[in-house]
């Protein structure tokens, strides 16, 4: 599915808590006018379901619904889909954010097990030294967890946790959400206005 640039995004949505995360990245990407190559992990599909009411026996279709109406263009690629573009590493993109990251998603790509669409994008981001962000949403961490974002950070993948700050005087739940989407920009070096800096 392609909705109507750039090299484009990935964007992985994982069964993490803070799937909004995710969805307002892939919406701030297409307001502007990026490319978004878009990734949702069964489980990320539940939580879709759980947290925000989607209609997942649709996919496609709440898709359309969701994201349309803005000036980028998004693909999705089904998670089984091994043989997708964003699969291979002579398919060229900007970079893979995988956002809300799941512990269990941040392990396989520790250890290299790309067995599915989402693991293997982000092996490939790995191994053509390509920009790969992961977004952990987890409390509390235990040692392993731990390991793995120190193996990932010492390998040059950026960890940003989903802990947002309070110093910009957040007045809403989208504040905060904004805040965190725009840590993940800043990473990038994306222009946007999604929160007051510190000093202006």
């Amino acid at each position: 599915m392609s909705i109507s640039g750039s090299k484009g995004f990935v964007v992985g949505i994982t069964g993490a808590s803070g799937a909004i995360y995710g969805v307002r990245l892939a919406e701030t990407l297409l307001s502007l006018g990026r490319t978004v190559h878009l990734v949702i992990s069964n489980a990320g599909w539940r939580v879709l379901k759980e947290e925000l009411g989607w209609n997942v026996s649709d996919r496609e279709g709440v898709l359309n619904e969701q994201f349309r109406g803005r000036p980028g263009s998004l693909f999705y690629h089904p998670v089984a889909d091994i043989g997708a573009s964003i699969a291979s590493g002579s398919f060229r993109t900007e970079g893979m954010i995988i956002m809300p990251c799941s512990m269990g998603t941040l392990s396989a790509v520790a250890n290299g097990s790309s067995d599915n669409l989402m693991t293997r994008a982000a092996d490939v981001m790995m191994k053509e030294g390509r920009s790969l962000v992961l977004v952990p949403r987890e409390t509390p961490l235990h040692a392993i967890h731990l390991e793995n974002m120190l193996k990932l950070s010492r390998l040059g993948v950026r960890i940003i946790p989903a802990m947002p700050a309070f110093y910009f005087g957040p007045q809403s739940m989208d504040d905060l959400i904004n805040f965190m989407v725009g840590k993940v920009l800043d990473s990038f070096g994306i222009d946007h206005d999604l929160f007051r800096r510190w000093g202006e």
